[in-house]
């Protein structure tokens, strides 16, 4: 059997909380902290959110027959009328968020399995999906699922480790200092990837410098014996390999790496390239467009190849990679053209190399990018939307559609490199739409690409629906 009890000793140990009822509380399934979706063998642990707080919704986990419930002892007084009938047990905590980073912290202490913990400021979700198929050729891996990658969904996904894994490929997000060391604190990862070091969340950051502490926190909690794996094309994450102490591996193109490409060659919407091992070399096509995708790739393999596999094993999980939704998905529109479908994210690293690989691939048909803002940029927001809009005339790009509060920004970076002012339109996402199917034709190419705030995923489903 794959369920792994809490009991009442194990939760006050776990999270130092103190038990105020419910001694005779049977043992706990699972914790959860959605109340739409508990058994009543679960624990609930309220914890509060950026929209909602779990305490509001402790009277409907009751009615569920919920038998156990960790609150904030300060907010006892505001919950004694629906608690007054309640006889399970109820475990009072100074913070619950802490609280559930603690549990699923003595949870993952339980099991003596690798961790792989990834991090960066590109790359993260799809070097995680890749690091994941090349484990699963060998091991019973766990992984993230979507993008639960913060404080709240990596204790989530710890929580479902059971005796039956071999390996677990957790990612860890990022907004703000502090938040990966405790990711990172909560997980003991073995291995540790760093995929790149650039300029995202600098509202809450502030400087490059800051980024690259921030991400080199993970350093901090991988194991005494284990591995950083660090990207040797980026300057930001030679530095950090310097000041680690741990050994660190390097992939990338670059001299430093130990894991490398060569050869590679663009073929269609695959990538074909040599996989440069310590001691062996084997030809992989991934199923994606793009340089950063090698880099992906490569990251995935370095842990593959620490954990023990060979050169085919690693090649078998690459070769079954398909593009994660919104991140790099090649579609072709029922009016024949292609549509790069990056809209999930973006910052100024990622945009810059889905630029380039828009480029790369629309050959001598037209290639046009439809970008939104790029957020969480602060004070340096409208400097590095112009250098999009720069790098995007300077490479090549036959228009810009561009929508939201940094269009004029990018408009202007555009013009800076001679971009016509008739090939660089600004309007509402339906003006846009409007515009660009009058403009595409088969075998055009167009890149979409923002925020996740800004909802760039509209325009690529309009996009594929659309008919001549």
């Amino acid at each position: 059997m794959d369920t792994v009890f809490w009991t009442i000793d194990e939760i006050i140990k776990a999270t130092g909380g103190e038990l105020v009822a419910g001694k005779d509380c049977p043992r706990f399934a699972g914790i959860s902290i959605d109340s739409r979706n508990i058994s009543e063998n679960d624990l609930f642990v309220a914890v509060k959110g950026a929209i909602h707080d779990g305490h509001r919704f402790i009277k409907d986990v009751i009615k569920k027959g919920v038998r156990g419930i960790v609150l904030d002892r300060q907010k006892l007084s505001q919950n004694i009328e629906a608690l007054s009938t309640y006889d399970g047990c109820r475990f009072l905590v100074n913070d619950t968020i802490r609280a559930l980073g603690d549990l699923a912290a003595f949870h993952r202490q339980r099991f003596n399995i690798p961790v792989v913990c990834i991090t960066g400021s590109n790359g993260k979700t799809t070097t995680k999906e890749m690091t994941a198929l090349v484990m699963e050729q060998k091991f019973n891996t766990l992984k993230t699922q979507g993008n639960l990658n913060n404080e709240f969904g990596v204790p989530l996904t710890i929580f479902q480790m059971n005796q039956s894994h071999d390996v677990a490929i957790l990612e860890l997000g990022m907004n703000h200092p502090g938040e990966i060391r405790r990711l990172s604190e909560i997980c003991r990862p073995d291995l540790g990837i760093i995929t790149n070091i650039g300029p995202a969340h600098l509202e809450g950051l502030g400087c490059i410098e800051n980024i690259m502490s921030a991400k080199g926190e993970l350093i901090e909690n991988v194991k005494d014996d284990g591995v950083i794996i660090l990207n040797g094309d980026d300057p930001l994450s030679l530095r950090l390999g310097n000041t680690a102490r741990r050994k660190v591996s390097y992939f990338g193109q670059s001299i430093y790496a130990d894991i490398r490409a060569i050869d590679i060659v663009k073929k269609g919407n695959t990538t074909v390239f040599t996989l440069e091992l310590p001691n062996e070399k084997i030809s992989v096509k991934i199923n994606a467009p793009g340089q950063f995708m090698i880099l992906n790739a490569l990251a995935a393999s370095a842990s593959g190849y620490l954990s023990g596999l060979d050169a085919n094993e690693i090649k078998s999980g690459l070769e079954r990679f398909r593009p994660v939704k919104g991140r790099m998905d090649v579609k072709k529109s029922r009016m024949g053209f292609f549509i790069i479908d990056d809209s999930y994210n973006a910052n100024p690293g990622s945009m810059e190399a889905a630029i380039k690989t828009l480029v790369s691939l629309k050959g001598q048909k037209k290639g046009v990018l439809v970008a939104g803002d790029m957020l969480e940029l602060g004070r340096e927001a409208e400097r590095l939307h112009e250098n999009i809009g720069q790098t995007a005339a300077k490479l090549g790009v036959n228009k810009i559609f561009l929508t939201g509060d940094y269009a004029i920004a990018m408009k202007k970076g555009a013009q800076q490199q001679g971009m016509p002012d008739q090939d660089i339109i600004i309007g509402d996402k339906t003006e846009l739409l409007e515009l660009l199917v009058k403009f595409l034709g088969p075998k055009d190419w167009v890149l979409v690409k923002g925020s996740r705030g800004v909802g760039m995923e509209e325009i690529v489903k309009q996009l594929e629906a659309t008919d001549a």
